[in-house]
Order: C-alpha cells, then structure tokens, then sequence
C-alpha cells in the first residue's frame, strides 16, 4: 500500500468514525421526545420545567417532553410500573440544577427517591434560578383522555390544565397552578406559588404553603381550600362542605351555597355572601373584621365572639346572654348554627 493509499484510508475512516458518531449522537437542544402511558393511573415525575394538561382522545396519556438548557442532552425518560401505576420518569443525573426561568437567587430543595419517583426518598436535588449546577429542564404537553387518574409531580415551574376530564394530582414543589373547564377530582398542591381554579365540576382541593387562592365556578361535594400564607377570593361555589384555612390572608367569598361552612384565618378579615341558607357556618380569625352577607329567611341558632370590636346583626334577634364582645341568640326557628369568633375585630351579620 503506498503512503497515497493509506492517507486515503485513513481520510475515510475518520470520515466513517464522524458519521457514526453523528448517528449516535445526544439528542439537540429543543427536541421532543414523545411517550405514551397506557395504564388507567398515571404518574409523571420531572424535576424542573413547565407543564400543560389538557384533555386527550384515545386511551392512552400522551407524553410531549421538549428538552431545555445547555446540558439538557443528558436527560433520559424512564416508563415503567410501580406500584401498579404507570409511570414516566424524567432523570436529572445532578444534584445541582440550574432552571434559568427562576428568578436569580431563587431556590427550592426536592427529594427524589433512588427510582427517580420525587417527593420520595433521600436523595436532595437543588433547583436554582442561578449559579453552579448542570442547566437542564423538560417542558411537558400532556394529553389526559377521559376517566383517567393521572397525577403529576413537577419540581419547579408552572403547570397550567384546561379542558380535563379525569381525576387528577397537581403536585408541585414550586410554581404557579391554573385549572380551567375540568371534570372529575382536582387536587393542586404547591408548595410555594398561587393557585387559580375556575369552571370545575368535581371535588377540590387546593392547597399552596404560601401564595394566594382564587376560586371561582366551581361544584363539587367537597371543597377545600388551604394556604400557609396569602388571601382567599371565590365566587359562585357551590358544595355539600366548603373550608378554608390561611395561616395569614384575608377570605373573601361571593355567591355561595353550601351546607357546612368552615372559614378560618390566623390574621385576616372575611367576607362572605350566602345565597341560601345552610346547616352550619363557623369562622374563625385571629385578627379582622366580620362581614356575613344571608338570605333574608335565614333561620340560625347564632353565638359571636369577638376580642375587640362590636357586633352588628341585622334581623329581629331572640337574645339568651348578651355581653360587650360576646352575643347568643336565635334568628326564626334556629335551625342552622352559626358560630364567629374574632380576637380583634368587629362582626356584621346582614341582609343580603
């Protein structure tokens, strides 16, 4: 062979050892990769990105992933059954992540399980807006046929569903949450970011550690509302048992029909607007005002508390002890029971 021959080859097998390489080459930056879940419950775990859910014909769930960020080539998604369940896993071979869609400084700490299953396990994952770590997420378009059970775990980012008629888990570490037009059983929990729900036709439950609430058009059985830290509006609910909770926030409600009302805030004035009358209302707040908004019929075996401030009712009232902050009585035939305790604040029951 002369030396012309073996540069040729030479030159060609580089070429070959090129081409192989580009055929196994790691996935570019923006792809998608497409995965279906045939199971009746589905479980989808990603640590960083954001997600949309929205309704899906067939009978599978179909999985949309579009890979971001400059290391995001060595994500890898995982579909297996655990637990019975159906489940898409999105692994992050780091413990330092950078998702440059947080705001700088921003941070939240998820724990992932060794299966890669999050909000199990030992394993610390840091998720920062910026600094040291691989930069990689996944965005998520996930189509949900109807009278699915689908839950989805989303490390940081905003998820948003429209259109859904399934059963669904909305599990987020931090991010934002808006559902619209869904049927069946919705459960949002956030643990930093706001929630907002409107045109839903199902149990509720929406829970967020610290942001605000807001509910409105919705029916269901069972509706309960829960932040750690922020305010409350609904309007138009309408359940058998309704319950909010704020550890600091105001709530305010408009349009409502329930049977059991439970309405408490650490600190906090609330305001509500009964459409018709029901079997029990109590409300609780650590510090604000009282304002009841009830039919004109109410009938209602009342007893206000309040630490400081006075006490307006505006029916015709049959009083059984009455001191400066502290009031019993009956309204009609009393068979409701409504109960207001206030440490500081006034209370006004009135006409709608």
């Amino acid at each position: 062979m002369t030396k012309t021959d073996y540069a040729r080859l030479t030159r060609r097998s580089v070429a070959v050892a090129a081409a192989a390489v580009l055929v196994v080459s790691t996935p570019a930056l923006g792809q998608t990769e497409r995965m279906t879940l045939s199971g009746t419950r589905v479980s989808i775990h990603n640590l960083a990105g954001e997600v949309r859910v929205e309704g899906g014909s067939g009978s599978d769930v179909v999985v949309t992933a579009t890979r971001g960020g400059n290391d995001a080539a060595r994500l890898t998604f995982e579909t297996r059954t655990l637990d019975g369940i159906e489940t898409l896993i999105i692994r992050y071979p780091w413990d330092e992540i950078v998702y440059p869609r947080l705001n700088r400084g921003s941070r939240s700490d998820v724990r992932v399980a060794e299966d890669g299953r999050l909000y199990q396990g030992n394993r610390r994952v840091r998720v920062r807006g910026s600094g040291g770590g691989a930069e990689a997420y996944a965005d998520l378009r996930i189509q949900v046929p109807a009278g699915k059970d689908v839950a989805v775990h989303n490390g940081v980012g905003e998820v948003e569903v429209t259109g859904v008629e399934a059963d669904l888990l909305i599990d987020v570490s931090s991010g934002p949450v808006r559902a619209t037009g869904t049927r069946g059983f919705l459960n949002i929990d956030t643990g930093s970011g706001s929630v907002e729900v409107s045109d839903v036709i199902g149990d509720l439950r929406a829970d967020t550690g610290s942001g605000s609430v807001g509910v409105m058009d919705v029916t269901g059985d069972v509706v309960l509302i829960d932040t750690g830290s922020g305010s409350v509006e609904g309007s138009n609910i309408q359940a058998t048992r309704l319950t909010v909770d704020t550890g600091s926030g105001s709530i305010e409600l408009g349009s409502i029909r329930a049977e059991e009302i439970l309405l408490d805030t650490g600190s906090g004035s609330v305001e509500i607007e009964l459409l018709a009358a029901m079997n029990s209302l109590e409300i609780d707040t650590g510090s604000g005002g009282v304002v009841v908004y009830v039919p004109a019929d109410l009938n209602a075996e009342i007893e206000v508390d309040t630490g400081s401030g006075g006490i307006d009712v505006d029916f015709p009232l049959t009083v059984t002890q009455v001191e400066r902050t502290h009031l019993v009585g009956r309204i009609g035939d009393g068979r409701g029971q409504i109960h207001i305790d206030t440490g500081s604040g006034s209370v006004r029951l009135l006409k709608r």
